[in-house]
């Protein structure tokens, strides 16, 4: 909430970038009651899976749900669904809808999978070197997740490396071992979350919780 009310005495408008899942509920909730020019504030997202926004594994509804309310019910959401069958068709639209973004968001909430993901940048999926160019010019990327059900959209590495705040957010002692093999040596693609640990462009604070 601080970062975002400094970004608004720099510039007109402050960018908020969320992940899914559950664990970023409860900050969700906090976060929707702080004292922030919300009228101000576009809310986007990290990463989406390709179904649509009343689908029970979609990251928009979450956000809708829990961060959308209260005094940040007056943001503006700029989701990354668009109503093509598939992300990889929709790249240049969906670039074109998240432009705002391309100037560098004001902050990033990161999560991290169990097998070492954060974003959607799966372990395995076809177009992962694409998405961890740290110095491409996508601003998004399709993926396809070996692994995980639904075909997503993320920002790219090099998008989120232009942040101007990032922050890792993980719950529980699973995801704490993750996060300690990441910080060994061994190749990104197989730890995704590496690349972020690594850049040196980013200074990313992390905050682990025992439990939600």
């Amino acid at each position: 909430a601080a970062d975002l009310a400094d970004a608004l005495t720099l510039r007109r408008t402050a960018i908020l970038a969320v992940s899914g899942g559950s664990p970023p509920r409860p900050l969700f909730e906090a976060l929707s009651l702080q004292p922030v020019e919300w009228s101000r504030v576009i809310v986007t997202q990290v990463d989406e899976r390709w179904v649509e926004d009343d689908h029970v594994d979609s990251n928009a509804r979450l956000i809708k749900q829990y961060l959308l309310q209260n005094r940040a019910a007056a943001a503006e959401f700029l989701g990354m669904k668009t109503p093509g069958a598939s992300p990889f068709a929709a790249e240049a639209a969906v670039s074109a809808k998240l432009a705002p973004c391309a100037e560098g968001i004001d902050v990033v909430v990161l999560g991290m999978g169990d097998d070492g993901h954060t974003a959607s940048f799966f372990p395995g999926a076809a177009t992962l070197a694409r998405a961890l160019d740290p110095v491409g010019t996508e601003l998004c990327v399709a993926v396809r997740p070996p692994s995980a059900p639904h075909d997503r959209m993320t920002l790219s590495l090099a998008t989120l490396l232009r942040a101007r705040h990032a922050y890792l957010h993980i719950v529980g002692a699973a995801k704490q071992a993750v996060l300690r093999r990441a910080g060994e040596p061994g190749e990104i693609a197989q730890l995704p979350i590496r690349a972020l640990l690594r850049s040196e462009a980013l200074a990313l604070d992390i905050y682990y919780a025992r439990k939600n």
